[in-house]
């Protein structure tokens, strides 16, 4: 009969459970870690466009949405971005940086996922997959895991298992339920990190633009506010400040999104008037912005094309209003189906910050996506899995 005990069961092979098996593992803890996929690390090897965007050079606090804002402070402090680069130059995997601090590996996120796995292996964590979890029940000395293949038992129990971003990747409320059997309350999920959809009113406005690209500025109506490209879809918006400022969004809210976030459109203007009096509202816009979307404000009446010379004090002031504070009110988000995140979850004040270990249900632990944390787009969701994936691994 197979040893079915072990120190440690983690389930979910994901980035937080693969970091945590390993880190168990070095500890000379018995790890098993458990997961339903055929492969291990599935949203790593699909992230970035396939290259893997795992870390941020620039890593703060104030990068994630948490209900409880000082909770990440911990793990991330002990676990830095400094410290992954650390273990990908053991592995010597090339990578590059981009926009805003953005790590990408200069190949494939398979070469995330090898160094992961390569680390349990070192550490002599076992990985399992295609293991349907039946169910758990708390024991006296622990836990106990039911599987399709087994029954197994455990001191130190951690859920790993993700939110529900991407169910084509399977992801499953798996880890908000169990928080329930414990008593852990979970709070309200929704998208992050995710596309606007349209009404269909403005979606006819736009849908000649799919596909075409802007730098932006938007603003949330609490006031956050993020500038990088805006990418008009068949669908609606996206690109990544939308992706962004979607964390931020509630249902119903409309968005502020200055169009020429780069260019005094005030002095341009004024400039333009004087040398090309006769130059048309839509010509002069269309040096900055493209044509086929100045035509389309023009046509939903949103501005008034006409030479420059004819515009009086209050439609010059309106234009450049409408050019700098452009409302757009999304009919809503695609959902969990393109979602990179999942916003909400398992509430951290049931969690020690240090450990990631449930403060009222001992041995039990959450760490990942499963819990209330939430990075901005750019490296900072993989980071916390590093850290609070480092964080529960050194005291499960």
């Amino acid at each position: 009969m197979a040893n079915t005990h072990f120190d440690v069961i983690i389930i979910g092979a994901g980035a937080a459970g693969l970091m945590c098996a390993a880190q168990a593992g070095l500890r000379g803890r018995k790890v098993l870690l458990l997961d339903h996929a055929k492969q291990a690390g599935k949203k790593i090897l699909i992230s970035g466009g396939g290259r893997c965007n795992f870390t941020n050079m620039d890593v703060e606090p104030n990068n994630y949405l948490c209900s409880n804002p000082h909770f990440v402070k911990s793990a991330l402090s002990r676990y830095t971005q400094w410290d992954f680069l650390g273990l990908i130059a053991k592995y010597n995997v090339a990578y590059h940086e981009r926009d805003f601090g953005q790590l990408f590996c200069d190949d494939s996120a398979k070469e995330i996922v090898n160094i992961l796995v390569s680390e349990c292996q070192e550490a002599g964590a076992k990985i399992q997959l295609r293991t349907e979890i039946l169910g758990i029940e708390k024991t006296d000395n622990g836990y106990n895991v039911n599987t399709n293949l087994l029954s197994y038992t455990c001191e130190s129990l951690v859920i790993a298992s993700g939110g529900l971003s991407m169910p084509k990747l399977g992801a499953t409320p798996f880890g908000y339920k169990v928080a329930e059997q414990f008593g852990l309350s979970v709070l309200p999920t929704r998208a992050g990190l995710v596309p606007f959809t349209l009404h269909d009113h403005d979606k006819e406005k736009y849908q000649d633009l799919s596909g075409v690209s802007i730098p932006t500025r938007i603003e949330s109506k609490d006031g956050t506010s993020f500038a990088a490209d805006m990418l008009f879809t068949h669908r609606g918006l996206s690109g990544p400040v939308v992706l962004q400022i979607s964390n931020y969004w509630l249902a119903g809210e409309a968005v502020s999104i200055d169009l020429l976030p780069n260019i005094d459109l005030t002095a341009e203007l004024t400039q333009q008037r004087e040398s090309h009096p006769n130059q048309s509202v839509k010509n002069t816009l269309a040096l900055w912005l493209p044509k086929r979307f100045v035509e389309a404000l023009i046509e939903s009446k949103q501005i008034t094309d006409k030479p420059l010379k004819q515009l009086d004090h209050k439609e010059f002031d309106g234009l450049i209003h409408t050019i700098n504070h452009w409302q757009v009110k999304p009919n809503g988000t695609e959902g969990y189906r393109t979602a990179e995140v999942t916003l909400g979850g398992v509430d951290t004040d049931q969690l020690s910050s240090k450990t990631m270990e449930c403060k009222d249900v001992k041995g039990l632990y959450f760490i990942g996506e499963v819990t209330d944390v939430t990075g901005w787009l750019g490296g900072y969701n993989f980071q916390w899995a590093w850290a609070c994936g480092w964080a529960a691994g050194q005291s499960v």
